[in-house]
């Protein structure tokens, strides 16, 4: 059976998307989840950036102050509630009752502040208010109070995530050590502990309940709002091959496939034993220059290839020929989100001309350089979409030398600032998850424009950043409406990046989960078996 995530939606109010139990885990634990993710966990501190696995991983194990909800808006999460005062410069937070770390010690105003700090470094979005922020206090155990320069009317949604890096509450303790190196111990604050001692890099992973934690009460669970209920006793992560996964879950020795490549899930949609949820979460995908070396230090240059991108094509290569699922014509922003637009997006559309782009680049002084283009070997759809893409602009007559290597590899290569002949890179292609959230101008790490500040590729552009500011003092939406249609129109003219298109991906599971949320990333809670 093959679902859609509209029909799902439908259906009783409920989304059903996982998968059973393996038999081979049933005998030791009965109440066990089995997940296979889309690559390995090597990554466990929730401030770093990586693989979507640190995410998930993240949001089993710690919580936040406030989460986000079906609809991209901001619900208190840790928090009871706020009191805003002095027309908007003054917010305090008061924590719920009955907050524990994994360690069993009550969660303090004093370590939600010192994580704020730490994850601040991390977050724009954060960064962006504690730069509004004259003081950030604890003057009680419940209380976490901001004494801003200026109003910002967008705080919780800075606290809320969810992103890439996520706003992880835990103990002073490791909050206060440098955001920029890894957290020795994971003492968390979420609904799942993790279980150290069993953590196998590039084989498994494993979390047990955390009984002292206690759901908010009340309202629905959506994305990573509501109530976290941890409904198994124990949740297992396994690291297999496309193949591999396939055969345990049709088996029933796994639950829950996350994200089987979309060449598989009509077969997997075949089983009577399995449902597929086609429409499960999108992602964009992206190619990134790097702004500090020739030839993408040049805006003629980024701009020509403008005119070698097909999104169609290159969601073809990721999802299928059924444009169902996918998108293209895509800015910014994804389908169907608030600040969605379609300002400049002519520049993407009709027939491409790639004597045309030749000419361009011409004009543009490029020569036939060597253009060192990074893709993994080991995530599918990141791989479909790099090949895609280099030979996109190849076509367009660039001199592409194509490196595959292991994910992990290509995310420590992409953070070099050296030249690619000395083991940096020109241009790489990633997929943004619109629960990163790509919603919001700094929801969109790929779009901000402050040199090395940036994300890698470290783009520079003065007007983009003052238009990201000023959708900070925007709090109308029509006002951010305007903003971010000038802000789409300004990434044509300085292209720190190009869009590639928007698809959907899907997931699969056994029939006897329910309760799994569809549209935003694999979350956990609320997740039970039939």
């Amino acid at each position: 059976m093959i679902m859609r995530r509209r029909d799902l939606l439908k259906a009783a109010g409920a989304s059903v998307t996982a998968l059973a139990a393996p038999r081979i885990g049933r005998a030791e634990t009965a109440n066990k989840l089995v997940f296979v993710p889309t690559e390995d966990l090597s990554v466990l501190d929730p401030m770093f950036a990586g693989p979507r696995s640190r995410r998930n991983h993240a949001y089993l194990v710690f919580d936040t102050l406030y989460g986000i909800d079906t609809s991209w808006a901001a619900q208190p999460q840790m928090v009871e509630g706020h009191q805003v005062e002095e027309a908007g410069l003054i917010w305090s937070l008061t924590l719920r009752d009955g907050l524990r770390f994994h360690d069993k010690e009550p969660v303090l105003a004093r370590d939600v502040a010192a994580s704020i700090r730490r994850f601040a470094e991390r977050i724009p979005f954060v960064y962006a208010l504690m730069a509004a922020t004259e003081e950030l206090s604890a003057p009680d155990d419940r209380t976490v109070r901001f004494r801003l320069k200026r109003p910002f009317p967008h705080l919780p949604e800075a606290l809320a995530g969810p992103g890439g890096i996520v706003p992880a509450i835990m103990p002073e303790r490791l909050a206060a050590t440098s955001p920029f190196k890894p957290i020795a111990e994971m003492v968390g604050s979420g609904p799942y502990r993790f279980l150290r001692e069993e953590h196998i890099s590039g084989a498994r992973a494993a979390y047990e309940r955390f009984s002292l934690y206690q759901p908010r009460a009340g309202g629905p669970v959506g994305f990573t709002a509501g109530p976290k209920v941890a409904r198994f006793d124990r949740v297992e992560w396994l690291t297999l091959d496309q193949f591999s996964a396939m055969a345990a879950l049709r088996k029933g020795e796994i639950d829950w496939w996350e994200l089987p490549p979309s060449d598989l899930v009509e077969q997997l949609a075949r089983d009577r034993d399995l449902t597929v949820i086609s429409q499960y979460a999108t992602a964009m995908g992206v190619m990134r220059f790097n702004h500090l070396h020739p030839p993408f230090d040049n805006v003629a240059v980024r701009q020509a290839l403008l005119g070698a991108v097909d999104q169609a094509e290159a969601m073809t290569a990721v999802a299928g020929t059924d444009r169902t699922f996918w998108h293209d014509g895509i800015g910014i922003f994804g389908a169907g989100t608030p600040l969605a637009n379609d300002a400049g997006i002519d520049v993407l559309r009709g027939a491409r001309d790639y004597a045309a782009v030749q000419q361009a680049l011409a004009r543009a002084s490029y020569s036939g350089e060597k253009i060192v283009a990074l893709a993994p070997s080991d995530v599918q759809p990141i791989r479909a979409l790099s090949l895609a893409g280099t030979d996109q602009i190849r076509r367009a007559g660039m001199n592409v030398d194509l490196q595959e290597m292991e994910w992990g590899a290509a995310i420590r290569r992409s953070a070099s600032q050296a030249a690619s002949d000395k083991g940096g890179w020109n241009v790489f292609f990633t997929l943004m998850d619109r629960s990163s959230p790509n919603t919001n101008p700094y929801g969109n790490l790929w779009l901000r424009a402050d040199g090395l500040a940036a994300s890698p590729g470290w783009p520079t552009s003065p007007r983009i950043e003052a238009l990201r500011a000023a959708w900070l003092d925007a709090s109308g939406l029509d006002q951010q409406r305007r903003i971010c249609t000038e802000l789409q129109m300004q990434l044509w003219q300085d292209v720190p990046y190009i869009p590639m298109g928007e698809y959907w991906q899907s997931t699969a599971y056994r029939k006897d989960l329910l309760d799994v949320q569809t549209g935003c990333f694999a979350v956990f809670y609320g997740v039970r078996r039939a």
